[in-house]
C-alpha cells in the first residue's frame, strides 16, 4: 500500500512538473508582462531568461492620431537568440486590435503562437483605436527573442514604451486642392483673360 501511494506521489510530483513548465513557457501568450504594471514583467517574472544577448524591441507607427481615430502599429523585435518571437502589447486608453497570429487577452494583445525570425527580426502587426477626447496615451510592449528549445531557458526579453498624442491636428491640404484663398486669383485672371478676347471680338 504505501508502494502504491508513493508511486501516486512521484507520479503527481511529475505530472506537476510539466504543467509548470509548460506554463512558463507561454507558448501560446500571456498578458500582464508588457510593462503596464509596475513590476510585472519578463525580466522581473524570471521567465525566458538565461540568453547571451539582449534583443531590441521597438513599437512602430503614428506619433499623433486624432481622437477617435485608427492607427496602424507593430512591435518589431531585432537580435536575441532570434529563433522565435512573442509578445505583449497594453496601453492606458484606447482599443487594441489584435493582427495575423496574435490575439486579444485581458484588453491586451499578445501571440496565438511563437512567431519565426526572418531576416533577424521578427514583427507583430496591430491597430489602435485612440479615446475621443485629447491627450497622450501610452503604449506597451514587451517582445521575448527564444531560442527555439521548447523551455524558457537560453532567451532573452526587452520592453518599450510609445507615447502618442491625440489631438485635432488638422494641417494643410497636400493632396493638390484648391483652397478659396488659393483658387479666387486664379479665377479673377481667367475672367480677365476672357474679357479681352470678348472685346476684341466685337
Amino acid at each position: 500500500m504505501r508502494s502504491s501511494l508513493s508511486s501516486l506521489k512521484a507520479v503527481g510530483v511529475i505530472a506537476a512538473c510539466l504543467v509548470s513548465g509548460s506554463a512558463l513557457a507561454n507558448s501560446t501568450g500571456i498578458s500582464g508582462h508588457s510593462g503596464k504594471q509596475a513590476n510585472m514583467t519578463c525580466m522581473n517574472s524570471g521567465c525566458h531568461a538565461g540568453g547571451s544577448s539582449t534583443p531590441t524591441v521597438t513599437i512602430e507607427g503614428p506619433d499623433t492620431l486624432a481622437p477617435g481615430a485608427t492607427g496602424n502599429y507593430k512591435l518589431v523585435i531585432t537580435g536575441g537568440p532570434g529563433s522565435r518571437g512573442g509578445f505583449n502589447v497594453a496601453v492606458d486608453n484606447g482599443t487594441l486590435t489584435a493582427g495575423s497570429g496574435s490575439k486579444k487577452l485581458s484588453e491586451e494583445l499578445t501571440h496565438s503562437q511563437p512567431k519565426a525570425f526572418s531576416n533577424g527580426r521578427v514583427e507583430f502587426d496591430f491597430t489602435l483605436v485612440a479615446p475621443s477626447s485629447a491627450g497622450t496615451i501610452n503604449l506597451f510592449g514587451a517582445g521575448n527573442s527564444a531560442n527555439g528549445n521548447g523551455a524558457e531557458t537560453g532567451d532573452a526579453s526587452a520592453m518599450s514604451k510609445k507615447t502618442i498624442t491625440v489631438g485635432n491636428g488638422g494641417g494643410d491640404d497636400d493632396g493638390g486642392g484648391c483652397s478659396a484663398a488659393g483658387g479666387a486669383p486664379l479665377l479673377g485672371a481667367v475672367l480677365m483673360v476672357l474679357g479681352a478676347r470678348l472685346r476684341r471680338r466685337r
